[in-house]
């Protein structure tokens, strides 16, 4: 599980294993590049995560998918509002370097998994309005995608 993607730690993930298993997953874990030097003080961030930031994800499951219904009502042939089941929601496109690029320009920082899918997360720097904001240009994008009927 990562830390930093819905949790607010600068870094971090968490491997549950079978007992017995600690030994292995630490190797892999250092041939991975996983080891570090200020490792605590990176682990605190992730306890402080841990501790204080579970309860509002809450918060952006639900922005989350009012993000994703409101794209599905302008471009219900690229986004599927049944499919967002956390903080990210995934929005087909023609060309997904050409949105980033227009989304930026607009103010509104977004990735791709892919050259035409789009990834959109929520998280607890962004508060409603931000995330009516960030609809609200990317549904102006989506109306504007090449080859919309």
């Amino acid at each position: 599980m990562c830390l930093s993607k819905g949790l607010g730690a600068p870094v971090g993930s968490v491997v549950i294993c079978p007992a017995g298993l600690e030994g292995d997953v630490r190797e892999w874990r250092r041939r991975l590049g996983g080891g570090m030097r200020q490792a605590g003080v990176l682990a605190a961030a992730g306890l402080y995560a841990l501790r204080h930031h579970v309860t509002r994800l809450a918060e952006d499951h639900r922005r989350a998918a009012e993000l994703a219904a409101r794209l599905a009502d302008v471009a219900p042939d690229q986004v599927d509002p049944d499919q967002v089941e956390t903080n990210m929601v995934l929005v087909e496109v023609s060309d997904a370097a050409r949105s980033i690029e227009q989304a930026a320009a607009a103010g509104v920082l977004i990735g791709a998994t892919g050259p035409t899918t789009l990834r959109l997360v929520t998280h607890l720097d962004l508060d409603d309005a931000a995330t009516r904001r960030a609809g609200a240009v990317l549904a102006t994008l989506l109306r504007a995608e090449p080859d919309r009927p």
